[in-house]
């Protein structure tokens, strides 16, 4: 797995940020197999060292039936000559689908489990069940999150963009471990996370990620402002989306699109001010475009499998 060094910025234009003499810069982090690209890449990059190191034998690692993790894991897998094993929410996914299709083909062993069984994978019962029937894996939390992946991401510079130093920094928060990542890093930068999904431990959990020592006050967690319950959007969201096709800014309304649609709202608002150069960070997940018009919830025009 080689990670592209070299800065992959993006200046947006859009009359609204010419309204409000705002910059926005959008950073991606791309590599040389796109499966693993974005935030997966840094947050992965430590734990597939320690695999290695260590001689484990494979990867162990959980997520939903569309998950981005879960892809990557199978492909970063694959790429160290690795086994993987995901354990999927429900005992009903659907292994055709395009993204456990992608998994299987990275040589991923899928085991769908029961939702009550995914709810304890966090504790450590279950844990310690699954190193008994699968001694030699490395587990690895859901969405890759854990102190190694917030190291990996806070080796990003998110605050120097090609026309000077940001004011802000900005990303979609799932699980906690990228904007955490991006705070032990920030310096003195203002963060700001946009929350995808419905979690008031939210900030905890991202704290918790936290050395004591990089416990900063200059960050804070927005709800997203539209469609804020995970997985949920609308033709509004998905033709927001859409609409920076022309510019080449590739989005999907599940992560990215949604953060970066609540962004445009708080200029709007006047809540980030006036003058501001904003860095945000696209987290990647692009595949997720293939799941959804899978499931027919986006036109399926360019993602015929």
């Amino acid at each position: 797995m080689k990670i592209n060094t070299a800065p992959h910025w993006q200046k947006v234009s859009h009359p609204l940020l010419s309204q409000h003499q705002t910059e926005l810069w959008v950073r991606y982090t791309p590599s040389d197999n796109p499966d693993i690209s974005g935030n997966k890449l840094l947050k992965l990059k430590y734990q597939l060292e320690l695999a290695l190191q260590q001689k484990y034998q494979g990867l162990l690692t959980f997520g939903g039936a569309f998950s981005n993790h879960l892809l990557a894991t199978a492909a970063a897998a694959a790429e160290n000559n690795l086994k993987s094993l995901g354990i999927v929410r429900g005992e009903e996914a659907d292994k055709g689908n395009p993204t456990l299709a992608m998994c299987q083909s990275y040589g991923m062993q899928l085991l769908p489990v029961s939702r009550s069984f995914y709810q304890r994978r966090h504790l450590q019962d279950s844990i310690q069940q699954l190193s008994r029937e699968y001694p030699g894996y490395l587990i690895i939390p859901e969405g890759g999150t854990c102190e190694a992946a917030v190291r990996g991401v806070s080796e990003l510079d998110l605050r120097h963009t090609p026309n000077g130093p940001a004011s802000m920094l900005l990303c979609a928060v799932g699980s906690g471990g990228t904007i955490a990542g991006l705070i032990q890093g920030a310096a003195n930068t203002a963060v700001i996370g946009i929350a995808v999904v419905k979690d008031q431990q939210l900030p905890d959990k991202i704290n918790a990620l936290l050395p004591a020592s990089s416990q900063r006050s200059n960050w804070r967690l927005v709800q997203a402002l539209h469609q804020p319950a995970y997985g949920r959007f609308d033709q509004k969201l998905w033709q927001f989306c859409q609409s920076f096709a022309g510019q080449g800014l590739e989005l999907e309304p599940i992560y990215t699109g949604k953060a970066l649609y609540s962004v445009f709202e708080l200029i709007r608002r006047g809540d980030i001010p006036q003058g501001s150069r904003l860095s945000f960070y696209h987290t990647g997940g692009l595949q997720a475009l293939k799941g959804l018009a899978y499931r027919g919830l986006i036109p399926t025009a360019g993602f015929e499998r």
